[in-house]
């Protein structure tokens, strides 16, 4: 994990787009940004914008800058694989689509009580580990979607796992179906550094009810978002938070206040307390 040079990553699962395809030229332009400012971290999956996300960093980040500028992370998907025999070739696409000869991090995609077990059948955790014997990966780790119990078996049952992306934002933080604060708990517990994923919530925590929106324009301080990057951030074990940026306009903002990041102060953790509360209070969680 040394190669990461900062806590704030280009998340692939959105890009800018013309109609149905990734708008290239655009793309390349705020990879390039995202470099100049210090930034390395990049996470895709095979499915992600139907399969062109992958294509396009091969066209607008592998091909164009030296491997080690760049952390790569992508994921093995479970309806990708039938059965253990499926994994390795299915891996060998995926590296062939990015262009590169090795991932940095590989995830067991969004982990949780429906699939694990297809994991588990089809040994997919034994062949990431053995990936990674081989060098073909760096670091093998799990995306999830589920609640801290779940988190809290696999880990055990998986001890060499070595970090955990999680769904984690000030919304969804003691909400009792995402389980966020729980999570992270128990990744703590296990000392797996975290990875967070929906820092603002899929855009909710961006385009804010007009009564959240002006507590937060009391603070005279930063964007909607640079609150909710800033909240995740801020936490202890936190590796990376991952921001999905469709323009260079979003990505300027992003950067603007995670390149000298600094977590959220007691005036601004109490004013996101309070959007917590109108959210509460409108049934919107």
């Amino acid at each position: 994990m040394e190669k990461i040079r900062k806590n704030f990553g280009f998340g692939c699962m959105r890009l800018p787009m013309i109609g149905e395809d990734v708008d290239m030229e655009q793309t390349k332009q705020m990879v390039d940004c995202f470099l100049e400012q210090g930034f390395n971290y990049f996470d895709t999956a095979h499915g992600y914008l139907q399969g062109k996300s992958e294509l396009a960093l091969k066209e607008c980040l592998t091909s164009r800058y030296p491997r080690e500028d760049y952390v790569l992370t992508d994921k093995l998907s479970g309806s990708y694989f039938k059965k253990e025999e499926d994994i390795r070739p299915f891996f060998e696409s995926q590296l062939a689509a990015c262009g590169v000869d090795y991932f940095d991090f590989y995830l067991m995609h969004s982990q949780s009580t429906t699939n694990y077990q297809h994991y588990r059948d089809c040994r997919a955790y034994e062949t990431a580990f053995a990936l990674k014997a081989e060098g073909k990966v760096r670091h093998v780790g799990i995306s999830f979607h589920d609640r801290a119990a779940v988190l809290e078996q696999i880990l055990t049952d998986y001890p060499a796992i070595e970090v955990v992306q999680i769904q984690f934002n000030y919304l969804d933080y003691d909400d009792p179906a995402v389980q966020s604060r729980k999570c992270y708990e128990v990744c703590v517990k296990h000392g797996k550094p975290v990875i967070v994923m929906e820092p603002v919530k899929g855009g909710n925590l961006v385009n804010l009810p007009e009564e959240a929106k002006a507590v937060l324009d009391e603070l005279h301080s930063g964007s909607p978002a640079s609150y909710a990057l800033r909240f995740a951030a801020g936490f202890p074990g936190m590796m990376m938070v991952l921001s999905g940026m469709s323009s260079m306009e979003q990505m300027r903002d992003n950067l603007s206040f995670m390149a000298d990041f600094r977590p959220l102060n007691d005036t601004e953790l109490a004013a996101i307390a309070r959007v917590q509360a109108i959210f509460r209070g409108k049934h919107l969680i």
